[in-house]
């Protein structure tokens, strides 16, 4: 099952806890996956979603444009204050997204090598008040950067409180798997892929707080999550067992701000996200990816429990 921290009612995981340690205690082995950083929308010119979807001015003269084109003219003054002005903070129920456009407090810039734990004083918000500026402006001029690849994440659910203290508990406690990576659905909104890179990197090597133990990340990602449904022939190193394995350069482990490309049907447009630090990946004992790279190797089959 899904196990959020919902920042509407941030004491809620606390019930779940109590019902999962019953459903356990009574020979049910019932599981919560849990995302290991929040979970959240990427904003920006390329993606389906941006803050100026439901601007007058942006949706009849902009919306339309490729996105190079499309920069290019938001980046003219007189284009930049016809698009201003017209922005409010309506929400448009016809809109999909549309109800999240002026969620300011809860946006941030993504960068280059993002980071998904972000003091609340850097989000668009407080970056506006201490710059005497509207919101807007600020997410304007940092959705046109970059020709327009720039993005804003908009943290969700699992970030009560402006951190991800709650999920360290989520993530540790004995009844839970993390997982929920959302990576074949929302492919030009979410790029939750990279959510076992999050846990190595963040959560085990670079987090300003309680940490993770690398064994313990390790046995939660392979074996606990393999065994959880049934995969018992794999998660471990040893004899008779699957020979599934990534080998990682901890140190060199980063994910990179994801881009999107456009190779699905007809044009159709998703995000990818880079990870470095991935010496070898082996399926069934035969390498498939070196240094990030594929090997052409296909050794894969159906996956039956």
């Amino acid at each position: 099952m899904t196990f959020i921290d919902r920042v509407d009612q941030p004491e809620r995981y606390l019930a779940v806890f109590d019902q999962l340690d019953k459903a356990n205690a009574a020979g049910l082995p019932i599981r919560g996956q849990v995302p290991p950083r929040g979970i959240g929308l990427l904003l920006g010119l390329q993606c389906t979603l941006n803050p100026f979807m439901t601007n007058a001015v942006y949706k009849s003269e902009l919306q339309h444009l490729p996105v190079s084109e499309r920069t290019a003219r938001m980046a003219q003054p007189d284009v930049r204050t016809r698009v201003l002005a017209a922005q409010t903070d309506e929400i448009d129920p016809n809109v999909v997204g549309g109800a999240l456009v002026n969620r300011w407090h809860q946006m941030f810039e993504l960068g280059n090598l993002p980071n998904y734990e972000l003091d609340p004083n850097l989000s668009i918000a407080k970056i506006a008040e201490r710059q005497g500026r509207a919101p807007a402006e600020v997410a304007y001029d940092l959705l046109i950067a970059d020709e327009g690849k720039a993005m804003v994440y908009l943290t969700s659910s699992t970030y009560a409180g402006g951190s991800l203290d709650t999920v360290y508990k989520l993530l540790t406690h004995p009844h839970t798997v993390p997982g929920l990576s959302d990576g074949g659905a929302h492919v030009a909104t979410i790029c939750d892929a990279s959510f076992p890179t999050t846990l190595l990197q963040h959560w085990v090597r670079d987090r300003d707080g309680e940490r993770l133990g690398l064994p313990f990340a390790i046995k939660r990602q392979a074996r606990d999550t393999a065994w959880a449904v049934g995969l018992t022939d794999r998660g471990v190193l040893a004899p008779g067992f699957k020979a599934d394995i990534n080998v990682i350069d901890l140190d060199g482990l980063r994910v990179h701000r994801p881009e999107m490309y456009y190779d699905l049907p007809s044009g159709g447009k998703r995000l990818m996200q880079r990870a470095d630090g991935y010496k070898h990946t082996v399926v069934s004992g035969v390498e498939t990816y070196r240094d990030g790279q594929p090997t052409g190797a296909l050794p894969g089959r159906l996956v039956r429990s």
